[in-house]
């Protein structure tokens, strides 16, 4: 069936409907930048600054130490830290290196952190001190073998420092003491000069940049691979989406966390494409910090989720007037739907143009949006991006491609579509499908529909993910860990609205006969084995779940019993 493209007669003035793709590595948006505009500023962190220039050498100074260390080309290299410049120092350092980065979840629980360490295979790991004692406890389970360290203050300014010294570095566990063989990231790029760097050959069609993980219907988490073309396609897709970008004259709040794909690739790796400076809040759900940056930076080009902008738009320093966000002209949303009502009101504010998107960690993370100066259609995810194909096809074989306006599985293929599942060689398979057309298609798992004009709406999720503030969570993963309760017979996980967070979790519990237990208890149990977005919020104890005649838990029955109730009282999300 010849694909239609209704999309491209409505995408945006100076949107072109295919790209020319530079054959390079993504670490070149980097060296790039440094050649052409070395002295302007790439990032600013808490008032501090660091120039490309300054970008690229000490991302090649690192590099000539993971060489030196005994990193090889495609080992995985892992980074646990949240949003500063150590991070993107260290994520283009392992790629310079020829190596694959493998970007941890900061809010992992030390069993979630050990599987991932122990999938990807990670020797070295990059972490920020705060994280220090975590991987001191989960490195005997694991293959790691060296461990860098920096603390958040590094890049600072000298004053800023110091008042961080003084005041709150030992209090946020930010002073360690390093073990014997542990190095300091500091002290390891003042051994090697940006010289020293021997440049990898990397094939970017074929070799991994990232291993991104992301959960699924087994509960498992995935090793996503993407490549340095995946990654350098996407970042020039959203970038030509934005036609107006100006080459080192755009301004980028980088809120998102940078190991989240979405931060990592919409905000930080379209950011370097654009030669743009980024400003690091290493805290999103920190407003004083997201308001202040704004106020001071004036940033143009702000992605994020739906409850940064709705947090924004009712900030009482916004609602009076006291800080000036009118310097941002263009947000994609994404990871969660985008209402209406938290759209008009940011436009209102800013003067800027706020447009919902789609995107996956597959993929390796946008393909939809709409488009920035033209319709935004509500409940739509807008069009697919250059280069881009999307398809609905039906539920059952997965092998007829559907007309306008019906539902199914939503497809894609692309120059961003990631190559496949490490070492998962069954989920690849199920997810990258070859159709009688003769194409290979990524098959997302949502359920959607395209209109005749090439809009596209997301009906529902194939797959039970539940959105929480941003963070993907899958039932059956949080299901694994409460299982291990010893009071647990039986236990089903859902999403339900949530004003702040989109959806939380709830769990539904069936006890072991003669066992009692509190929602308190459970939650607090599950506080110590889940990350912060993940552990249930609620928890109701019944005699069964409800089930199909084949024994599947009927967890939207549950969700429906819980909306009818009327919810329970809002908590502290802790």
């Amino acid at each position: 069936m010849e694909i239609r493209r209704p999309w491209l007669e409505r995408y945006d003035e100076g949107v072109p409907a295919h790209i020319d793709y530079p054959n390079v590595p993504l670490d070149y948006f980097v060296t790039d930048a440094a050649r052409k505009h070395p002295d302007h500023v790439a990032l600013i962190f808490k008032g501090g600054e660091v120039t490309y220039r300054q970008l690229d050498d000490q991302s090649s100074q690192l590099a000539a130490a993971l060489v030196k260390m005994g990193v090889k080309k495609g080992d995985r290299v892992a980074i646990l830290m949240a949003n500063c410049p150590q991070f993107v120092i260290s994520y283009f350092a392992i790629l310079k290196a020829g190596a694959t980065v493998v970007a941890c979840n900061p809010l992992y629980a030390p069993p979630e952190l050990v599987h991932q360490l122990n999938d990807c295979q990670a020797k070295v790991i990059l972490t920020m001190s705060r994280f220090y004692q975590l991987i001191k406890q989960v490195q005997p389970q694991t293959p790691l073998q060296e461990v860098i360290v920096t603390n958040i203050k590094e890049y600072f300014p000298p004053f800023t420092k110091l008042l961080f010294t003084l005041l709150m570095e030992k209090k946020g566990g930010d002073r360690v003491t390093l073990a014997a063989g542990d190095r300091d990231f500091q002290e390891l790029l003042a051994r090697y000069s940006p010289a020293d760097h021997a440049p990898v050959a990397v094939n970017p069609a074929e070799d991994i940049a990232i291993f991104q993980y992301t959960g699924g219907t087994t509960g498992i988490p995935k090793g996503a691979m993407s490549t340095h073309r995946n990654l350098v396609a996407n970042s020039l897709q959203i970038k030509s989406w934005l036609p107006d970008t100006r080459e080192a004259g755009e301004i980028v709040l980088v809120a998102l966390p940078l190991f989240h794909v979405y931060g990592m690739v919409a905000a930080m790796c379209y950011g370097l494409a654009a030669a743009a400076t980024l400003v690091l809040i290493p805290n999103p759900r920190d407003m004083n910090d997201v308001l202040g940056s704004i106020n001071k930076y004036q940033p143009s080009i702000f992605p994020g989720v739906p409850t940064m902008y709705n947090a924004v738009n009712h900030h009482p320093k916004v609602v009076e007037g006291k800080i000036d966000i009118k310097s941002i002209r263009a947000c994609i949303s994404g990871s969660a739907p985008l209402m209406r009502e938290t759209q008009t009101r940011f436009e209102q504010l800013t003067g800027g143009n706020l447009r919902e998107g789609f995107g996956l960690s597959e993929a390796p993370t946008a393909t939809h949006c709409n488009p920035m100066m033209g319709e935004n259609r509500e409940g739509s995810i807008g069009f697919p991006l250059p280069d881009v194909d999307a398809a609905i096809v039906d539920l059952v074989t997965g092998n007829q491609f559907l007309d306008i306006g019906e539902e199914g599985e939503l497809i894609i293929r692309g120059p961003q579509v990631f190559k496949g599942y490490w070492q998962m060689p069954t989920e690849t398979a199920n997810t990258l499908r070859k159709l009688p057309d003769g194409q290979v298609w990524l098959f997302t798992g949502d359920i959607a529909k395209m209109d005749e004009d090439g809009y596209f709406y997301i009906v529902d999720r194939k797959k039970d993910m539940m959105i929480c503030g941003g963070f993907n969570v899958y039932p059956r993963e949080v299901e694994e860990v409460l299982k291990q309760h010893p009071k647990v017979l039986e236990v089903a996980v859902a999403g339900i609205p949530d004003p702040h967070r989109g959806e939380t979790v709830k769990a539904w519990i069936v006890l072991k006969p003669g066992e009692t237990a509190a929602e308190e208890e459970i939650i607090a149990w599950s506080k110590e084995r889940m990350a912060r977005y993940k552990y249930p919020r609620y928890v109701e104890f019944r005699a069964e779940l409800p089930k199909t005649f084949v024994g599947k838990t009927l967890r939207r029955e549950l969700v429906a019993e819980s909306l009818e109730k009327g919810g329970p009282a809002e908590k502290d999300e802790g």
